[in-house]
């Protein structure tokens, strides 16, 4: 098993590791001499392949990658267009950076799945759709370092928010429309990209499938559970990437990253759900031991709530996150979940029995009516919070709360501190060199006198590094930083 952080990945089976501590990202040669060059398969041996292997997406709804491929290939038969490939980049949740890691250190790798499996089905065409500029641009450095194919690969930047990954989300955007669910179910193995019938899986799924086509069925197989073969990315507690084979038990990797299960584990992220300490020292890393146990491995995401932490407090500060959210398309996600967040803040801060019935009427509000899955995932997840927790939540019920602070251990993206931060010009010493404006292009509007147009100007969580990068260009030092 690897321990690694965000930004020094490593990926595959032993026999295919390769330390990354002396490299930002693994560049083309780094990757042939770590991995060797890829073998094309035809499409029956890469549906053999993947079948094999047992190789399921690695999104969170852990669908079977073959039958995947076959839909696109049943859809595609006797058809004047050929079928594209979608890969899903986007990580819109905060607790989850494994697929980052790969895109930032190990591009090549992900970027060799999409084609393997773009040659198969007669793809030319592959699109990895991403939301984080660095993301973007290692992956286009990458494409750079391949050099001209036959297949047409390129990456695409979506607005950073939690919905964007899901498939009719993403592929509106990518067809340059808003990367917002569609509502309707729409098949993406049938009208995805272009209108094409599309494969379209998440960047691990195609990390694996890469790997797996350089070992063989046999050689991946002998890593992990047979039921089960291969390794499993894991983000634990929002900080630290770890790449384990399948069947470690969970609290042998939570004592490996210094962590305990303490009061409860939530598995699969914000859509998933929690293991109480006890189901958690049974727990394996398998899909099959997690649903046993009430959980779901989802999309690998592993947050262990600490003994001196407010449980019914972390879950209100997501519950109120998800609620923004929403892609304010349908009621019951826009009003459901704000109210939801609303009772269960209540709940937290002494609401008493009225709080409590007020959570359990908005889950059954949301349950079931929403465009996408965000109301059932959000409310699944605190319906399974507020049963692991119900010693906490009694408390809060019964008294004044459970006495302890809220540490925000369930980690949140930056939106929350960046979202009233502004970039700020003091006019007693701008000036008018415009290269904030070259620097922020969507943040500065520069005026007919090269001025920027506005004293202030809101920053959102992805100008994070540019801001600082235009504060620090500025000939005058004009520019700070507020909020």
């Amino acid at each position: 098993m690897s321990l690694v952080q965000p930004d020094i990945m490593s990926f595959g089976p032993p026999t295919l590791l390769a330390g990354l501590e002396n490299a930002e990202r693994m560049d083309r040669d780094q990757h042939l001499d770590a991995h060797g060059p890829l073998r094309l398969l035809r499409t029956d041996d890469l549906v053999e392949l993947a079948t094999a292997i047992d190789l399921r997406g690695r999104g969170g709804a852990g669908f079977p990658f073959a039958r995947k491929l076959q839909a696109v290939m049943k859809s595609a038969e006797g058809g004047t267009v050929k079928p594209a490939v979608i890969v899903n980049g986007s990580e819109g949740e905060p607790s989850c950076l494994k697929d980052t890691a790969l895109l930032l250190r190990t591009p090549h790798l992900v970027i060799d799945g999409a084609e393997l499996a773009a040659a198969a089905i007669g793809a030319d065409q592959v699109v990895i759709g991403v939301t984080r500029p660095d993301v973007e641009k290692a992956l286009l450095d990458a494409l750079s370092e391949r050099g001209p194919s036959v297949i047409d690969i390129a990456a695409e930047r979506l607005p950073e928010r939690f919905v964007t990954g899901e498939s009719t989300a993403m592929t509106n955007g990518l067809n340059n429309g808003p990367a917002l669910p569609t509502g309707r179910k729409v098949r993406t193995s049938e009208r995805g990209l272009d209108g094409v019938p599309t494969l379209f899986s998440n960047t691990e799924t195609f990390a694996q499938l890469a790997v797996a086509s350089r070992l063989g069925a046999a050689g991946y197989r002998r890593t992990g559970l047979d039921e089960e073969p291969g390794t499993v990315l894991l983000t634990m507690s929002g900080a630290l990437v770890v790449e384990c084979p399948t069947g470690v038990p969970l609290n042998y990797v939570l004592e490996m990253c210094g962590m305990a299960a303490g009061q409860g584990v939530l598995v699969g992220g914000y859509h998933g759900l929690w293991l109480d300490p006890v189901a958690a020292q049974k727990a394996l890393v398998s899909r099959e031991s997690m649903k046993a146990l009430g959980a779901r491995l989802g999309a690998g995401a592993v947050l262990p709530v600490p003994e001196d932490t407010c449980p019914l407090g972390e879950v209100a500060r997501v519950a109120r996150w998800m609620a923004d959210q929403s892609a304010q398309q349908c009621g019951p996600c826009v009003w459901g979940l704000a109210r939801l967040a609303d009772e269960l803040a209540a709940l937290a801060s002494g609401g008493g029995l009225p709080a409590y019935d007020a959570v359990f009427t908005h889950i059954k509000g949301v349950k079931g009516r929403g465009a996408c899955s965000h109301p059932d995932g959000t409310s699944d997840f605190v319906a399974s919070a507020i049963s692991v927790f119900e010693d906490d939540v009694a408390r809060h019920v019964q008294s004044d709360g459970c006495g302890r602070p809220v540490l925000g251990v369930l980690p949140l993206t930056n939106e929350e501190e960046a979202k009233n931060q502004s970039l700020v010009v003091d006019w007693t010493l701008c000036r008018g060199h415009g290269l904030c404006a070259d620097v922020l292009p969507d943040v500065v509007q520069l005026g007919p006198d090269s001025y920027p147009v506005s004293p202030r100007m809101a920053l959102g969580p992805e100008y994070g590094e540019d801001a600082l990068k235009a504060v620090r260009r500025c000939p005058a030092l004009a520019l700070r930083i507020e909020g």
